[in-house]
């Protein structure tokens, strides 16, 4: 199997990772990225950690409302079970904008959302809970970047823009670029007032069963066609067959849980 399906099965299981007898971390491990030496690449869900409901377990969200000393316990655990450091996670606050840092040393940035780098040992991270993750890694550079794409970054192309960041940067040809376009919030539960769909093509966009003008809209579509459209070849490009308000077990969702919710982290970069 290829593409969404063979992503889905692997999520089903505890993906890649060799999981540790203390740690009941399972993560999302895209296919994509598969045999890439050294690169960690993946999608946290709501298991493992010690947070309390409604941030149960794994919330890797400092500003939600958790105690801080389980955010940092659930850091250090991810980081264990990683088998790397949790001050090389580099995460950012995130402004529902495009502006994209080069990150070279650790740290905790904000402002923007979409890091990229390439620097060994160094993992650049994204926060979500309904907005889509996005992964790219230059397999010619060893550069990696991840975005952050709700409806404002993703009408604002984000996705393409941190394509075109590594390429500055880096060096980047979208033509050695692996992508994977992770867990959000899928089109049939997101619907949409006339403010937020005029921002988008209409091939992303389907009336609502709920009617009253209200429609639907599918952000991992359009996040995939940007990519595409920065030239990254469309077999290198995949999408996440989960959805984060559906798939309640696995996934933190802002709008199923009516902004009481924790964070998944999503996350790459190569090994030193």
């Amino acid at each position: 199997m290829t593409g969404i399906e063979d992503d889905t099965c692997l999520q089903r299981t505890i993906g890649r990772q060799t999981m540790q007898p203390d740690l009941n971390i399972t993560p999302l491990n895209p296919s994509i990225f598969a045999g890439v030496p050294s690169l960690v690449a993946l999608q946290t869900t709501r298991s493992g950690g010690v947070s309390g409901a409604p941030l149960d377990s794994l919330n890797l969200g400092t500003h939600v409302g958790d105690d801080p000393a389980c955010v940092r316990e659930n850091y250090r655990q991810l980081g264990a079970f990683l088998g790397i450091g949790p001050k090389s996670i580099v995460t950012t606050g995130q402004v529902h904008g495009t502006e994209i840092a080069v990150v070279t040393a650790p740290g905790k940035l904000d402002g923007y959302d979409a890091l990229i780098t390439n620097v060994r040992g160094l993992f650049v991270g994204i926060l979500t809970a309904d907005c889509y993750p996005i992964l790219i890694h230059d397999r010619r550079t060893g550069a990696s970047g991840a975005a952050h794409a709700g409806w404002q970054g993703t009408a604002g192309r984000i996705a393409e823009k941190t394509v075109n960041a590594m390429r500055d940067a880096f060096g980047t040809r979208p033509a050695d670029c692996l992508a994977w376009v992770g867990t959000g919030i899928s089109a049939e539960h997101y619907e949409i007032g006339d403010e937020v769909a005029a921002r988008f093509d209409h091939r992303y966009l389907k009336a609502s069963p709920s009617g009253e003008g209200r429609q639907l809209l599918d952000l991992s579509a359009a996040n995939r066609d940007q990519l595409l459209e920065a030239d990254i070849p469309a077999e290198q490009v995949q999408c996440s067959g989960f959805c984060s308000y559906r798939d309640a077990d696995l996934f933190f969702s802002y709008r199923r849980d009516n902004g009481k919710t924790g964070r998944m982290l999503a996350l790459i970069g190569v090994k030193s």
